[in-house]
């Protein structure tokens, strides 16, 4: 654009300078020799004005000056090619096209799920065996290219700064930006950082270590937990590994062709039987552990898996060869304790925590079928024998309850014959009683009316006396005696008789009594 309105402009006072002097009169040539230089001036003069936009950067080559020094791509001493010094926002002027050509280029956009990677084609050479520029504290100052190839002594090539989410104004002569996805570590999971810049570390024999500090080259042994980092994945390659549960299943037949994690495991027992056993192994990676998982593996995937595989195929056929077929299905829950605290020993020292080995299914119908049979057969025998013993257990113990039972109730019999016999007793005593009880009352009753009789005679006379009890026991009996002298009459006057009799003996004895 610059050149072109310079040659518009040259045109322009080439014209000028052609038309004034073709004219006859003095004045004209004088006046369009004048406008033709102030033309031409213009156009020089505006086409050495630039404008650089806000979102824009102008990169400045210079076509005069001193050569740059072997080796350098960027001006830092106005030097004629590339300068280091950039155009912001605005107008610029004296860059007269020719001398100078501004490569207008966009900022650099980082969105907020990229970071950018920058690889720097100019500056101090990387030392001996570094892949990458060390990170500066600063990154503001490295991307001022004055400051990056002059004072701060940067490094040429591939830099572990990166550029985060932002937008930067940078020599896109000198820095080459390449926008990747930022790291992004999910839930449930860790991510272990492989080094390739700092210092190397050396394990205490000598050899280098399998992971290192913070900072050092290598596998940091601090992880990364979740979240979203901006890393420049070249200089830090990131492997993330899952810190949940996960279960292996080692499966049998049909199981193990539909999608197992990995081949049946098939044991020899001391008797010389050989068949499958389905196993699923519970782990999971602590976060502290999986530094060195991905030191030792590379990872949680398929290499990880062939060396579980092959340490708990290793420790089943092992604990399979001291036990017989039988005692092996029998005894399932120590197989089960013993695989479990044997594998953990051997996974723990990979970084790999087991939680538990369970055993499902051992054997099938081809290498158990006709010893779990016999077993089988075996057992119903067994059992059958045990029911009979259990009837006749059950049958002893009914006769046993039958003959208690009788023993009861016949004890039941002889207690009630036993309190019968006592109560007899008791009521013969009590019959003894009563009657002495009566005798003594009647004999107690007569010497009382003996004794009032005693003392009613010494009153009134013996045959008083005797006539008062007579004429009381009369009247206790209700025995007429009125009649002195009765007519007897009839054939039934006997009695009266008699009655008539006793009252003339009573007046007799009364009349004869003593006056006392």
């Amino acid at each position: 654009m610059a050149m072109l309105l310079l040659l518009v402009g040259l045109v322009a006072a080439i014209g000028l300078f052609g038309w004034a002097f073709s004219s006859p009169n003095p004045v004209v040539k004088i006046g369009g020799a004048i406008a033709a230089l102030v033309v031409l001036f213009l156009f020089v003069l505006f086409s050495s004005i630039r404008h650089v936009a806000e979102d824009e950067v102008g990169v400045v080559i210079k076509h005069f000056g001193d050569e740059l020094p072997s080796g350098t791509i960027i001006a830092t001493n106005n030097e004629k090619g590339p300068q280091a010094h950039i155009l912001g926002p605005g107008w610029h002027f004296w860059l007269w096209p020719g001398l100078y050509d501004i490569e207008i280029e966009p900022i650099v956009t980082v969105s907020s799920e990229q970071v950018g990677l920058i690889t720097a084609v100019d500056g101090v050479p990387l030392p001996q065996g570094q892949a990458f520029a060390a990170e500066w504290d600063q990154p503001a100052d490295m991307l001022r290219a004055e400051h990056f190839l002059v004072a701060g002594n940067g490094n040429r090539g591939p830099q572990a700064s990166v550029l985060k989410p932002g937008n930067y104004r940078l020599n896109t002569r000198l820095f080459k930006v390449d926008l990747t996805d930022a790291t992004n570590i999910p839930k449930a999971m860790v991510g272990v950082i492989k080094s390739n810049v700092g210092e190397s570390s050396t394990a205490a024999d000598g050899q280098v270590a399998s992971v290192v500090e913070k900072g050092q080259r290598g596998i940091w042994k601090e992880p990364l937990y979740p979240d979203k980092l901006y890393l420049n994945t070249k200089a830090y390659e990131v492997t993330l590994l899952s810190t949940e549960q996960q279960i292996i299943r080692y499966g049998i037949g049909p199981a193990a062709a539909q999608g197992t994690d990995g081949r049946e495991i098939e044991v020899r027992t001391s008797d010389g039987f050989t068949f499958p056993v389905d196993v699923r192994v519970e782990f999971r990676i602590n976060p502290t552990d999986a530094p060195q998982v991905v030191a030792e593996f590379g990872g949680d995937d398929a290499k990880l898996q062939r060396y579980l595989a092959s340490v708990v195929r290793a420790i089943f056929r092992n604990n399979a060869e001291n036990v017989k077929a039988l005692d092996y299905v029998q005894q399932r829950s120590q197989q089960e304790s013993s695989s479990t605290d044997t594998i953990r020993s051997e996974m723990g020292q990979v970084g790999v925590s087991v939680n538990a080995v369970r055993i499902g299914q051992i054997g099938d119908d081809a290498s158990l079928g006709e010893l779990l049979k016999t077993q089988t057969d075996r057992e119903i025998a067994i059992q059958e024998q045990i029911t009979f013993q259990e009837q006749q257990r059950a049958a002893e113990e009914q006769k046993a309850l039958s003959r208690t039972k009788q023993e009861a109730d016949e004890e039941a019999n002889l207690a009630t014959a036993t309190y019968a016999v006592k109560i007899a007793e008791q009521s013969k005593e009590q019959v003894l009683i009563e009657a002495a009880a009566e005798a003594e009352a009647i004999k107690i009753k007569a010497e009382a009316q003996a004794e009032l009789f005693r003392k009613l005679a010494e009153e009134i006379g013996m045959q008083n006396a005797a006539l008062l009890e007579l004429l009381k026991i009369i009247g206790e009996r209700e025995i007429e005696i009125t009649p002195r002298v009765m007519v007897v009459g009839g054939s039934d006057g006997g009695g009266h008789e008699g009655t008539a009799l006793i009252g003339t003996m009573l007046d007799t004895m009364v009349q004869r009594s003593d006056p006392k």
